[in-house]
């Protein structure tokens, strides 16, 4: 048997791992398995409250539809809130009144000027009115600015059901014009 020589072609070599290939490539893969064994737990955590379900009605009982009157009543009420992670039943108040239709409103007691809570006839200069303590802003009966603040009160949306008055998300003053 005649063997033939091919000129220019060099020997096949078999490529062998070293021990320092192996232990690189066994400790960069168990190194990237421990990463992202911690960032995914991150990330979850950090996406969650984006990705999960809104909860429940925005609306909150307050009082008894017979109990409201024309004359401005502060109620106090707790809302469950979930500010990202947090979890809190902070206390808000509300001014309820009926028009002189008999139809059921409520304004946010938090004064458009600096953020002052309003109350309802606690100044002898101006009676009838909603007065700020901090800077003398005061609003009428359906929360129209009268001095000082830029803007009028805001309003709750008002739900009737059952007898009950339910207040929802606050929304800019619909009754002043």
């Amino acid at each position: 048997m005649q063997e033939k020589e091919h000129k220019g072609e060099k020997p096949v070599v078999k490529r062998e791992m070293s021990r320092r290939q192996f232990l690189s490539y066994t400790l960069g893969g168990a190194g990237a398995f421990m990463a992202a064994g911690m960032t995914v737990p991150m990330i979850r955590f950090a996406v969650d409250p984006i990705i999960r379900p809104k909860s429940g009605s925005d609306y909150v009982k307050v009082i008894e539809e017979s109990k409201v009157t024309t004359t401005p009543t502060e109620v106090k009420f707790k809302k469950h809130q979930v500010d990202g992670w947090y979890e809190s039943d902070p206390e808000f108040a509300a001014w309820i009144a009926k028009d002189d239709s008999g139809k059921i409103y409520a304004l946010s007691p938090i004064c458009k000027h600096l953020g002052c809570t309003v109350a309802w006839n606690t100044d002898s200069r101006f009676p009838n009115e909603f007065f700020c303590p901090c800077h003398e802003a005061h609003y009428d009966k359906d929360g129209k600015q009268k001095a000082v603040a830029s803007a009028p009160l805001d309003e709750y949306e008002v739900k009737l059901e059952g007898g009950w008055v339910y207040l929802g998300p606050v929304i800019p003053n619909s009754r002043v014009k």
